[in-house]
């Protein structure tokens, strides 16, 4: 059998008590797919009534998150003053560009009930010539749906099965989420530089080859394949234009110079950074030794 991958990568998880984050971007094997420089996929989780996620105030440059949820709410504020409820089928763009703060809580009403957290967060390298614009906020929800032989996918970013996603990219960027019934099945194209995808949940199979929940599976380029399911799954396509210009990754941080790196770390300890509308009385002070560092 022609072997689809080119590289398979297992997460690097972090229990956090309630949950638990896998990080499988960046990686020794891979630092990026396309323009998506970090990858996270967090839950499936129930936390216990009263309780919530509450990342506090920290600050981001020269990358854009991308938030989407499966399950759950997660409160959005940030020092533009942008405030939005992220909920399952809206995705959340926030781009950094010269810098931004911002927050992620659950809301008041999923505390009270008992909040559940699944989903992905990854973040996108902006092109070198972008990487210090002005920067801004966007929800979108009004996503486009592909259905066809038991297969439902929702167009989250870029161009995919003859739909484009409203949401703004700086790079051509590929993203979706597939979920799969039983026999069903959906073709991948082979348009992007680069593609990779997730089994988040349930059962699926690039081409007969069985994937690993929770692995990131880098496709072979230039090649069609066909995503199927014998039992029903979720999973998760991402990639696009390859970034020719490497990164740098240092906790929150990414830029095309270390330099720049290194003046956010001052500036941030510094309180150079803005404040959060209605977050300000709290902040994520710099890690002496931050989980995630990768230099080219």
């Amino acid at each position: 059998m022609r072997s689809i991958l080119m590289i398979t990568i297992s997460p690097v998880t972090h229990d956090l008590g309630a949950f638990k984050v896998r990080r499988a971007l960046p990686s020794r094997q891979r630092t990026m797919v396309g323009p998506f420089i970090f990858v996270d996929q967090f839950g499936p989780a129930q936390l216990d009534l009263g309780s919530g996620m509450d990342v506090r105030p920290h600050p981001h440059i020269n990358l854009a998150t991308v938030t989407w949820l499966f399950e759950g709410a997660i409160d959005h504020r940030d020092s533009l003053g942008s405030f939005a409820t992220i909920r399952p089928g809206q995705v959340n763009l926030m781009t950094a560009g010269r810098g931004i703060v911002h927050s992620e809580r659950s809301p008041q009403a999923e505390r009270d009930s008992g909040p559940k957290l699944y989903g992905m967060q990854t973040w996108l390298a902006l092109p070198e010539a972008r990487e210090e614009m002005d920067p801004a906020f966007e929800a979108v929800k009004d996503l486009p749906v592909v259905e066809d032989c038991g297969a439902t996918a929702t167009v989250i970013m870029g161009n995919l099965w003859g739909q484009r996603a409203p949401t703004t990219v700086y790079a051509e960027t590929i993203y979706a989420e597939i979920l799969l019934a039983a026999g069903g099945s959906l073709p991948i194209d082979a348009d992007a530089d680069e593609r990779a995808v997730m089994l988040v949940g349930g059962e699926a199979s690039v081409d007969g080859q069985p994937l690993v929940l929770y692995e990131l599976t880098v496709l072979e380029p230039g090649v069609g394949m066909k995503l199927a399911s014998q039992s029903g799954g979720r999973v998760i396509l991402l990639g696009g234009e390859a970034i020719a210009t490497k990164r740098h990754v240092w906790w929150n941080f990414v830029s095309s110079s270390r330099d720049r790196i290194n003046q956010a770390k001052q500036d941030w300890n510094e309180g150079n950074f803005p404040k959060v509308p209605g977050d300000e009385k709290e902040w994520i002070p710099i890690p002496e030794k931050p989980n995630t560092v990768s230099y080219p």
